[in-house]
């Protein structure tokens, strides 16, 4: 096992601390989220968690004032009346590459993201209510899944909280990649939505910021990514 990293040649250390600190605690949902307020901070140095963490307890805090059944349905109702019709979360279709996409504080400053944070604030609003949400690890676009009854509803937080059907989800994959829907059928397609572990999460979001950079030239921060990637895969 290689020897962790301590002082970082290019990310923010306070960033890179924050990041280090979460990896054995990694698979908690306030894990996974302080580690990816930590890639934001590595741009966004006036970060503070606390602040992040009691404004998603905020938004948990509203939808339980509505609640009136433990109902996963009703949960689900008022949880998606809260987040994407009132507070409006929802995708950022015109400057979807935009780095701020991908940073937790931005998308919560200006409920707009990409599908795999606006995945996560999802998660991390739901589940003190008592729902347990996964990230489905979909190729081209990040999903969560709702545990009811059982199975597994796929919700798109980017479309907002559209629930689709594992068919819609198949035929988009296909779409995505050219291939006939065949393709993606069967036990091919089941292991497409296979949900992510918070370590697998947590590398989508930092390749995402890692082809952002390398597109926009912004080397040292793509550097900044690969050293917070190197820390995960230790």
């Amino acid at each position: 096992m290689n020897t962790p990293q301590t002082t970082p040649l290019y990310c923010r250390s306070e960033a890179y601390g924050l990041f280090n600190a979460q990896m054995m605690r990694l698979e908690t949902t306030g894990g996974l989220l302080r580690a990816a307020v930590a890639v934001a901070m590595h741009e966004m140095p006036d970060v503070r968690i606390a602040q992040i963490e009691a404004e998603i307890a905020s938004l948990s805090r509203s939808i339980r004032q509505r609640v009136r059944s433990d109902h996963p349905d009703a949960i689900l109702a008022h949880a998606h009346e809260v987040l994407f019709e009132e507070e409006h979360f929802a995708g950022d279709v015109e400057d979807y590459y935009s780095a701020l996409n991908s940073y937790v504080p931005a998308v919560l400053q200006r409920r707009r993201g990409i599908p795999i944070t606006l995945t996560l604030i999802y998660k991390a609003v739901l589940e003190p209510l008592g729902i347990h949400v996964v990230g489905i690890n979909a190729p081209a676009h990040f999903l969560a899944g709702v545990e009811v009854r059982g199975s597994l509803m796929l919700i798109d937080p980017f479309y907002g909280g559209r629930v689709m059907t594992r068919q819609e989800v198949m035929q988009r994959i296909a779409g995505t990649f050219n291939h006939p829907e065949e393709q993606t059928g069967g036990m091919a397609g089941e292991m497409l939505l296979t949900p992510a572990s918070h370590r697998q999460w947590l590398s989508r979001m930092l390749m995402n910021l890692v082809n952002v950079y390398a597109a926009s030239g912004r080397h040292q921060d793509l550097a900044a990514m690969l050293e917070l990637r190197d820390a995960l895969q230790q």
